[in-house]
């Protein structure tokens, strides 16, 4: 079997290009391989299977686009209470099975955000996907609701209005005190405009709405079961689903984990950040510093910044907060790189299974360049490399000016909607300070992702969100499956996540980046093997990453990473007395201008 194991970030590159049929019932679902599964699943309960069943079998249209695809839009109810009531169209893209004659059916997936396109992620499928899947499956994506090429969520009348609002958002996150102070005016401003011009559907995008949606096009494509595949924040939307509806169920798996109950803030815990339940700082911040480990055990020979790794980029972070550095460039213009921009690439490159040479290089022109004593020679090397990835970040980052652009308002209208959050954005200053002195430089970076979400401004809610039980047994095992190294969606989630699921399967990988599908040969066919089968792999088994920070200069074998790894996170698998559950952050970008966090 051929497989294919490029990261999705490939499929990223596609996505760029995004702006029915009966087919045979699904494959009886796979008994027997779960923890307790001979037991009877759970089943749907009478209110979620009234709101959904009663709902028509939405006929798809599907036309032929992008060449090798076919699109869809259809319209379903804006509240499942209401199915005769107000409607908001979704769109699909699927990519058909290449082996119709012995199709499974369909599998539907989700590249995580909130926010990410799941026809941009469908449309990527032949570039990251093995043949065995292209073949067996039609792989389907849906925009949720509010997001890309569905009906889009507009929080603002104008783009003049929205560029007002967001005029404090323009920095990777606030570092002075006039910068964080901008930030929390722009939060507020984002949060009524989402809360008043946004309505009514920034309030129906809750992940349950999702769930409920993605059950009828399940039916729509004539599967009596669902087959799904979610990356990071699409850990949620699979967690609610298999909770919602245990009974439907047909094969599950969820890569980048969120533990459902950090993710929603329960209780007491409503009135912490949420990342102080999902604590994917310190899931970045170990990455970076097993990434110095190895950096220095390889030597300067393989890594520019070896002999004291950890403290070479403390020393650039600290002269970067002092005073960052400008370039001027003759063609490009004026470049200017302070700390918090310094941090963001660094969590940037840690979504790439490759990215610590990024962190490597990068601290080794920027320690140049901030050091007014260095060579004529050095520092113009040094300027020339940095321009070139400030001008590739310039090229990227969000502008808001024509046409509108929804992206942070369809992050928002899902996470501020679903969960939990503190109640004045006015505490977020404070509150991001103390993320980042327990988990050093990126606390900042995922608390302040939130702080449009405080409760005072953000008001519209979703009456009908899911907020458990996620204990469900469901008629399929879960499988789940958790990245020891993973920047945004910590491995404490995937652990606390497969507890909770009492018919599950946990999955650990030794790997770099974001999410696991993609980066290991070993996770990729344990997942494939699953899809297609409904075999799941043994108890306990640990895949290592293709890549590995340094590896074949440092001369390490695979089997001796994994078990350093696994002995290092041996004590770190459930959360302390007294804390609440960590939940992991998703698949897709990362953190960009702004409160804009892709899980």
């Amino acid at each position: 079997m051929q497989r294919r194991t490029r990261s999705l970030a490939v499929a990223g590159i596609i996505g760029t290009l995004l702006a029915g049929s009966a087919v045979a019932p699904a494959a009886a679902a796979p008994v027997g391989h779960g923890r307790g599964s001979s037991a009877t699943n759970d089943r749907t309960s009478p209110i979620e299977a009234r709101r959904v069943d009663r709902v028509p079998t939405p006929r798809l249209d599907w036309y032929p686009c992008y060449d090798y695809a076919e699109c869809a839009t259809v319209r379903l109810p804006l509240d499942y209470d209401q199915p005769r009531g107000a409607t908001t169209e979704v769109a699909l893209l699927r990519v058909k099975a290449r082996d119709q004659q012995n199709r499974i059916g369909s599998l539907f997936v989700n590249p995580g955000g909130p926010g990410g396109s799941g026809t941009s992620i469908a449309l990527a499928a032949p570039y990251f996907f093995g043949d065995d899947v292209l073949d067996r499956f039609d792989v389907v994506g849906v925009d949720p609701r509010g997001v890309a090429n569905s009906e889009q969520v507009r929080c603002f009348a104008t783009v003049g209005d929205q560029s007002r609002a967001y005029a404090g958002l323009n920095v990777a996150f606030p570092v002075t005190k006039a910068e964080e102070k901008a930030y929390v005016a722009s939060s507020k401003a984002v949060g009524k405009g989402c809360s008043t011009t946004g309505r009514p559907l920034s309030g129906a995008m809750s992940t349950a709405e999702v769930a409920r949606d993605m059950d009828v096009l399940r039916r729509a494509v004539g599967d009596r079961k669902l087959s799904y595949l979610g990356f990071s924040y699409g850990s949620v939307l699979g967690q609610y689903y298999a909770n919602m509806f245990p009974d439907r169920v047909r094969a599950l798996v969820i890569d980048g984990v969120l533990d459902p109950y950090a993710w929603l803030g329960k209780g007491k815990a409503r009135d912490l950040l949420q990342e102080d339940r999902m604590r994917s700082a310190e899931g970045a911040y170990r990455a970076l510093s097993e990434i110095f480990v190895r950096c220095d055990a390889a030597g300067p020979a393989a890594c520019p910044i070896a002999g004291g790794a950890a403290d070479t980029y403390e020393l650039v972070a600290q002269r970067l907060r002092a005073k960052p550095v400008v370039i001027e460039d003759p063609d490009l213009g004026s470049f200017t790189i302070g700390y918090a921009d310094f941090v963001a690439a660094t969590m940037s490159a840690l979504y790439d299974p490759y990215g610590y040479q990024q962190v490597a290089a990068l601290t080794a022109e920027l320690l140049v360049l901030t050091d007014p004593a260095a060579a004529a020679p050095a520092q113009d090397l040094a300027r020339t490399a940095v321009t070139r990835l400030a001008a590739e970040a310039r090229q990227q980052a969000r502008r808001y000016d024509f046409p509108y652009d929804n992206n942070l308002e369809t992050f928002l209208g899902v996470d501020c909607t679903d969960a939990n959050h503190p109640k004045d954005a006015a505490s977020w200053p404070a509150r991001a300070a103390k993320a980042d002195q327990r988990d050093p430089y990126f606390g900042r970076v995922w608390a302040w992702a939130t702080s449009p979400c405080a409760r005072s401004t953000w008001t519209v809610r979703d009456e009908d969100a899911y907020t458990g039980p996620f204990d469900r047994r469901t008629s399929a095992p879960v499988l789940v499956v958790g990245n020891y190294w993973d920047p945004a969606t910590n491995y404490h989630g995937a652990v606390s996540s497969a507890a909770l699921l009492p018919n599950s399967r946990l999955l650990s990988s030794d790997s770099w980046g974001h999410t696991a599908y993609g980066t290991s040969a070993c996770a990729t066919g344990a997942i494939d093997e699953y899809l297609l089968d409904g075999k799941l792999p043994a108890k306990g088994t640990t895949c290592v990453g293709d890549a590995q920070p340094f590896a074949e200069a440092a001369g390490e074998r695979a089997a001796e990473r994994a078990e350093t790894a696994k002995r290092t996170l041996a004590d770190q698998g459930a959360p302390r007395r007294g804390e609440p559950k960590r939940l992991p952050p998703v698949v897709a970008p990362l953190p960009a201008v702004g409160a804009l966090t892709v899980r």
